[in-house]
């Protein structure tokens, strides 16, 4: 017997294990998306005020394979520790092509934890999701969010203009760019 094809499977890496989001997740969703820190590039929501907005948030990215967007939570290993999330959105299955978003606790920046994440999270989508382009939006002013792209061989294609509308004003994005061909 065949085993239904999994769009958003667990994954794992030498340190890393990525999980997809539960309510079990609530406080450090919490923890993470009401913190300045960790939102201060992030233009497409408000800074979490209210632990209800956790509780949104992973009911929006719950059952990932029917609504074909997912956010996975990334653990250490060898604590079991949430360090931070990252995942898939604005899945066009006819164009193969998503965008992947990302986040990680600001105490875990600088150890490659997230490029690890991401070196798995992109195998997934190639694999997984059959894609053949992976979007990525990046403020202006987040250049350690740039060099992790760009480590990872996503192009800049440019800017995209006012993305965002937040808090009255717009906000401009790198726009970046990773194709099947340019990964494999």
């Amino acid at each position: 017997m065949m085993s239904e094809q999994r769009f958003f499977p667990e994954l794992e890496t030498s340190r890393l294990k990525l999980r997809n989001v539960n309510e079990e997740d609530a406080e450090f969703i919490f923890k993470l998306f009401s913190n300045e820190k960790i939102c201060e590039f992030l233009y497409d929501e408000e800074i979490f005020t209210r632990k209800e907005e956790a509780f949104e948030f992973i009911e929006w990215n719950t059952n990932p394979e029917e609504k074909g967007h997912n956010r996975w939570v990334i653990e250490e290993k060898d604590s079991n520790e949430q360090i931070g999330t990252c995942g898939f959105d604005l899945w066009d299955r006819t164009n193969n092509i998503a965008e992947i978003g990302y986040d990680l606790w600001y105490e875990f920046w600088g150890y490659g934890y997230m490029k690890e994440a991401l070196v798995e999270a992109i195998e997934s989508g190639f694999t997984n999701m059959k894609l053949n382009r992976i979007n990525a939006y990046v403020a202006l002013g987040n250049k350690k969010s740039t060099n992790t792209l760009e480590s990872l061989g996503f192009k800049n294609e440019g800017i995209y203009r006012d993305k965002h509308l937040f808090r009255g004003k717009y906000y401009d994005h790198y726009s970046y760019s990773l194709l099947r061909k340019d990964w494999y």
